[in-house]
C-alpha cells in the first residue's frame, strides 16, 4: 500500500469513528428523551383510606383501633422505602373520633411522609356541634401540613402537567348520617372543574363512594346518580379514589374507573398505590393492594371480621390493570 494511500485509510477511519460516536451519543440521547418523556407521564399515588387513627380507644368487634398508629406507621414506612410517589392520599376517616386533639395526632404521624399528602374528610372526622367541625378539620390541616392551605373543605391541585386532581366533601353535617352527598354549590364546582380541565386525566378524591362496591342503602351517596352524570360530561379518564366501605374493590365504567380502598384498621389493613401513565389515545392504569407487615395484627383483624373474603376481594379486586380511552379536544 502507497503511502498517500495509508493516510487517506487513516484519515476515513477517523472521520468514520468520528461520526459512529456522534451517532451513538444522538440515539442515547433519543432514548434517554422518550424515558424522561414516559416518566413525566406518569403519575404514582399512595391511597390510604380508613385510618381510624386513635390514642385512647380498645379495639371494637372489627376495628383494631389500639393498633391504628403502628399501622399507620407501618404504612408510611412502607411508602417512604418503596419508590418515588407523586403524593399519598388520605381518603377519610383519618380519626375515628372527631377530636382536634386526635387529627394533631395524626397528623404528627403522617407528617413522617416523605412525599407531599392530603386528605379529605370522612364520618369520622367532623362532629355536629362538636369541636372538629368542617370548617376547624380544614384549618388544622391548612395550619400543619404545608400542602394543604386551602380555605374550602373540598378543593383541587395540578401534581404534574396533564392530571388534577378533585377532593371532594362528601359529608353530611346537617344531621347525623354514614350516607353522603355532594351539596349544589359543591356540583357546580365541580362542573367547572371538569369544564376547564377537559384535556386532564382527573384523579377524583371522595370518602363515600361514587360507586358502591357493595349495596349498603345507610353509607351509600344519596345524590350518586347526579353526580355520575357530571362525571359522564368528561371525555377524558376520571380514576376514582374513594373509601367508606373498607372494601377493595375495582371496577371500569367507560372512561370512568373507581377504586375502592380497604380500610387501614380493620381486615385487610391495607392501601393502594395507583401508577397512571397518560398516553395519546389512552390512559394506562395499574392497581395494587399493598397489606401490612403487621401479619399478627392482620390475622387478629381477619378472625374478629365477619364477611372479611368480601371485604379482601377477589384477585382481580387487589391487582388489575386498566386501560382507559383518551380524546384529543
Amino acid at each position: 500500500m502507497s503511502r498517500d494511500s495509508f493516510k487517506k485509510k487513516k484519515k476515513e477511519s477517523f472521520f468514520s469513528k468520528i461520526f459512529n460516536l456522534v451517532l451513538t451519543f444522538a440515539l442515547a440521547g433519543f432514548i434517554a428523551s422518550q424515558v424522561c418523556n414516559a416518566a413525566n407521564n406518569n403519575l404514582r399515588i399512595a391511597q390510604v383510606s380508613d385510618a381510624h387513627f386513635s390514642s385512647f380507644e380498645d379495639n371494637t368487634s372489627y376495628k383494631m383501633l389500639k393498633d391504628s398508629a403502628k399501622l399507620l406507621d407501618d404504612v408510611i414506612f412502607q411508602i417512604n422505602t418503596s419508590g418515588a410517589y407523586d403524593f399519598v392520599i388520605f381518603t377519610g376517616d383519618l380519626v375515628n373520633k372527631p377530636k382536634v386533639s386526635e387529627l394533631e395526632k395524626f397528623i404528627s404521624h403522617a407528617g413522617k411522609l416523605i412525599y407531599p399528602w392530603y386528605a379529605i374528610d370522612g364520618n369520622h372526622d367532623v362532629a355536629i356541634g362538636g369541636d372538629l367541625t368542617k370548617e376547624k378539620f380544614i384549618s388544622v390541616l391548612s395550619e400543619k401540613n404545608p400542602k394543604m392551605k386551602q380555605d374550602k373543605i373540598y378543593y383541587s391541585f395540578t401534581p404534574k402537567k396533564g392530571y388534577r386532581v378533585i377532593c371532594l366533601d362528601s359529608i353530611i353535617n346537617y344531621k347525623v348520617t354514614t350516607n353522603g352527598e355532594i351539596p349544589a354549590e359543591e356540583m357546580e364546582w365541580l362542573r367547572k372543574e371538569l369544564d376547564k380541565y377537559k384535556n386532564e386525566t382527573i384523579i377524583l378524591c371522595t370518602h363515600v363512594p361514587v360507586i358502591e362496591p357493595f349495596s349498603s342503602p345507610s353509607h351509600k351517596m344519596n345524590n350518586e346518580f347526579e353526580l355520575r352524570r357530571i362525571l359522564k360530561t368528561h371525555s377524558n379518564p376520571i380514576i376514582v379514589l374513594q373509601g367508606h366501605y373498607h372494601a377493595t374493590k375495582l371496577r371500569q365504567d367507560d372512561n370512568l374507573l373507581v377504586v375502592a380502598c380497604p380500610s387501614l384498621v380493620s381486615f385487610p389493613n391495607a392501601f393502594r398505590v395507583i401508577n397512571i401513565n397518560t398516553q395519546k389515545n389512552k390512559v394506562k392504569v395499574d392497581v395494587f393492594l399493598k397489606e401490612t407487615n403487621l401479619k399478627e395484627v392482620q390475622t387478629h383483624a381477619r378472625i374478629r371480621t365477619m364477611g372479611s373474603s368480601l371485604l379482601y376481594g377477589e384477585e382481580s379486586d387487589r391487582n388489575a390493570s386498566f386501560e382507559l380511552r383518551r380524546e384529543d379536544i
